[in-house]
């Protein structure tokens, strides 16, 4: 009879510690479980907000910031003329002009050190490309900011008898001011609003 005690309580006794191991176990994994779901929140959280300041920068990226500074010119019209003809400033409604008579061809899109007939120019505006004229005078810091921003739809070239240091020019729209006023805002903005208004939805093609 004492042996099968004996053997009782120890059967008891080793019972009890695998409830034990089984309570600890459950326990270690409720713990872990917990710690996973805590991990996996904060990634989720991470990811999210990741998102929205993308989502926040694309929008702020692609929306004027500040003021339009630029003012509607009369529409001069469209006409071609052939390369060399002679036209009157007085034919134009704005200097630099922003429509009127101009060149069967576009000038290359691009950054110019050398002037640019207005005339090939107008008709990058009538296609809807950006025109940035700058008197060669300012200073290379401000030619580095334009040159920024010249690119597959936007031209930047010198116009000696510009009369402004920088004008902003699309299709019947001019901003011209003087170097004092220029920022990166300020040409990104006119872009933004002003960039494939032209009458001709043709973007790109054949420059001189």
């Amino acid at each position: 009879m004492k042996e099968k005690s004996e053997a009782k309580i120890e059967y008891e006794i080793r019972r009890q510690e695998r409830l034990q191991q089984k309570e600890t176990l459950s326990k270690n994994d409720r713990r872990g479980d917990a710690s996973k779901r805590i991990v996996l929140y904060v990634v989720l959280f991470i990811i999210l907000a990741l998102i929205f300041l993308g989502i926040k920068s694309l929008i702020k990226n692609s929306t004027p910031q500040g003021e339009d500074f630029s003012k509607d010119m009369q529409d001069a019209g469209r006409e071609h003329i052939e390369v060399g003809d002679v036209v009157l400033e007085e034919t134009y409604s704005s200097n630099p002009p922003s429509s009127g008579p101009h060149y069967p061809n576009t000038a290359n899109t691009g950054f110019y050190t050398e002037p640019v007939e207005d005339q090939y120019l107008i008709h990058n505006l009538e296609h809807g490309d950006i025109w940035i004229a700058y008197s060669p005078n300012i200073s290379e810091n401000a030619k580095k900011i334009l040159k920024s921003f010249a690119g597959t739809y936007v031209v930047v070239a010198p116009r000696p008898d510009n009369p402004s240091d920088v004008s902003l020019v699309a299709w019947n729209r001019l901003d011209n001011f003087d170097e004092e006023s220029l920022t990166e805002q300020r040409v990104k903005d006119f872009i933004l609003r002003h960039d494939n208004k032209g009458p001709e939805k043709v973007r790109g093609g054949g420059g001189f």
